[in-house]
């Protein structure tokens, strides 16, 4: 008896793998093109890192005209939770990274190269496991889960490297003959590889974004075929970037001290490697000290975070691109109008260590974003945003012409208004135009330098009897702000009291505070003249009046 017996007794259905490889055949894309994937499990919510990841598969793939493809990775379904491939498609989507391949609904791909759910697959990985115990290169091992943990735990005590290698693996010698009787008896067995690797000897490899690592060789007989058929991992991964013809594999950095085994697998299946870039994990400055962002601790390492305060999706990703090369800051200020897609990502331009996760900088980076758009995109996105998170700002949008004109306001401009950062902002930053908001609002009028009764007071009442005019262009409305000032004995330019600060008790630019807090009850808004323009006269008069 030879090993092809025991290859047939143990996978009788399983084709030969020409068969795969003639079904998925090389992609026929221009020289120079990639083709990467994004392969998550689904066993809870999509993790920033892993849309970093994403991004930049995307990226590549998309700037030398290659394939971006979802695999969903679920040979672990102890682990899988309701719905997870459905989060995975739709935060993808949400983000516009709709693959050209894969998964698009819980058990639907589009593709020549699937099936894209690992689960769906099982032939193919026992076609190849098959394979490999003909070679002599993996074997059954009948060795009990309790019996495994009893070699952990010598190890432990012997203060040795702990796994399934050399004379600890128990079952690599088991001859053809007995093997096969035992899996005749009805012992219970699963597929382990056998390695040929030494711990003592090393292998180069070059990663894209490391650079040049050593390692030693993997020595371990790691399982490949578990007992419930399904592959693991290490050797799933390894037959779909094959057959998938993945040529770069962009994960997370706690998979390098997998790359000697990866190699190893992809060596002994006769398989070219792909490429490995390993980025370096989001960090957290967590009171001075750097550590990965967490799912349990950090709301933000939720992608579903984002939707949820209502920071859009093109911010999320120029600030990701902003983590990713520490060119695309300069190359954004230099094309302030260019659309992402024409930034080139290099990947050996990428951080070696992680980069600190900056709620701060995101937020700025969407409060420009917001202002680059028109008024209608701004009614759009913050309704949408309304209807599933907050009742009482959709329904202040309900008059959209009204909202179109608050919108409006200092947008399109050279400097537009830069004072949204998030959709959930919006009902804070323009309640003030709302009366029956306005009305709500039980604070104090924040006066600043003009404060005392009687100022305000002459200050309100001049200027709508004598000054205020809503046909007025913006020039003949600030003229006659600074004509104000002079008849009420302030200086009517600031540069005026600055060089004579004893002169005068206020400027210009303080009384025309004392119209903005008395209109918005707020001493930083937008540009007062559009305010005014779009409030009307005669709510204008009525606030000024109830000031």
């Amino acid at each position: 008896m030879d090993y092809k017996d025991l290859a047939n007794l143990i996978f009788p259905e399983a084709k030969e793998i020409s068969y795969y490889e003639e079904k998925y055949p090389e992609r026929n894309l221009a020289e120079g093109a990639i083709v990467t994937r994004f392969a998550p499990s689904p066993t809870g919510f999509v993790h920033i890192g892993g849309l970093y990841q994403g991004l930049i598969a995307r990226k590549l793939a998309n700037q030398t005209g290659g394939v971006f493809f979802l695999r969903v990775e679920d040979t672990d379904q102890k682990r899988e939770v309701e719905n997870g491939i459905v989060g995975i498609v739709e935060s993808l989507k949400e983000f516009g990274f709709e693959p050209d391949e894969g998964m698009i609904s819980e058990n639907e791909g589009k593709g020549n190269y699937g099936p894209y759910k690992q689960s769906q697959r099982k032939e193919i990985y026992q076609a190849y496991a098959k394979y490999l115990i003909e070679q002599g290169k993996a074997y059954p091992c009948f060795c009990t889960p309790e019996e495994v943990e009893e070699i952990r735990a010598k190890q432990e005590v012997a203060k040795i490297r702990p796994g399934y290698y050399g004379v600890w693996a128990k079952c690599r010698n088991v001859t053809v003959e007995e093997a096969i009787q035992r899996i005749q008896s009805g012992e219970k067995y699963i597929i382990r590889f056998k390695s040929q690797g030494r711990e003592d000897r090393k292998i180069k490899h070059h990663d894209v974004i490391k650079g040049n690592v050593d390692f030693p060789e993997n020595d371990q007989d790691i399982v490949i075929i578990k007992a419930d058929g399904l592959p693991t991992y290490h050797f799933a991964h390894a037959i779909d970037d094959h057959l998938m013809r993945t040529t770069h594999v962009i994960r997370g950095d706690e998979w390098l001290s997998s790359v000697p085994l990866h190699l190893q697998l992809f060596h002994e299946l006769g398989f070219k490697a792909p490429k490995y870039a390993h980025i370096a994990p989001i960090m957290k400055n967590d009171e001075g000290n750097k550590r990965k962002l967490s799912k349990r601790k950090d709301p933000e390492a939720a992608v579903s975070y984002y939707a949820e305060e209502g920071i859009p999706e093109l911010a999320v990703k120029e600030y990701l691109l902003n983590i990713a090369n520490s060119t695309f800051e300069n190359w954004r200020r230099a094309n302030p109008d260019k659309t992402i897609d024409e930034f080139e990502l290099q990947l050996n331009k990428m951080s070696v260590s992680g980069a600190l996760f900056d709620m701060v900088k995101l937020l700025d980076v969407s409060k420009i974003v917001i202002s680059k758009m028109t008024a209608e995109e701004v009614y759009k996105k913050s309704l949408e945003w309304a209807q599933k998170y907050d009742k009482d700002l959709e329904t202040l949008l309900q008059d959209k012409e009204y909202a179109l004109k608050v919108f409006g306001i200092e947008r399109g401009n050279k400097k537009p208004r830069k004072d949204i950062s998030k959709w959930s902002d919006v009902k804070e930053n323009i309640s003030y135009m709302y009366d029956e908001e306005f009305e709500k609002d039980g604070s104090e009028y924040p006066y600043q330098v003009i404060n005392d009764k009687e100022s305000i007071e002459k200050i309100l009442k001049l200027y709508i009897e004598k000054y205020y005019d809503e046909n007025d262009d913006k020039q003949t409305w600030f003229d006659k702000i600074k004509e104000l000032a002079g008849e009420m004995g302030y200086a009517k330019e600031v540069k005026e009291f600055k060089e004579n600060p004893g002169m005068y008790k206020a400027h210009v630019g303080d009384v025309s505070t004392v119209l903005r807090v008395a209109l918005t009850k707020r001493t930083n808004t937008p540009d007062m003249y559009e305010i005014m323009q779009v409030l009307g006269k005669d709510r204008v008069v009525r606030r000024l009046g109830q000031a």
